[in-house]
């Protein structure tokens, strides 16, 4: 509301409201992610950090944030 007050640009205020909603749905999905996985595998519910665990390394390894910046990067 600040931001349609304050005359910002419709862009601007489009923006912001896309990543609250972003935001909010991530975090969801993220609660869901693993009970998700864990039926749809027929994994024991007791092996639930494990299933987290492996779709959370999936994830890395597909966004590519598994990766560590080289050393002449770095320089």
């Amino acid at each position: 509301m600040d931001m349609i007050i304050s005359d910002e640009s419709p862009s601007n205020i489009s923006d912001k409201i896309k990543d609250i909603l972003f935001a909010k749905s991530a975090e969801k999905i993220n609660g869901v992610k693993g009970s998700v996985a864990a039926s749809t595998f027929g994994v024991d519910p007791s092996d639930q950090e494990t299933v987290d665990k492996a779709v959370s390394d999936a994830a890395d390894v597909i966004s590519g944030a598994d990766k560590t910046p080289e050393a002449s990067d770095a320089e």
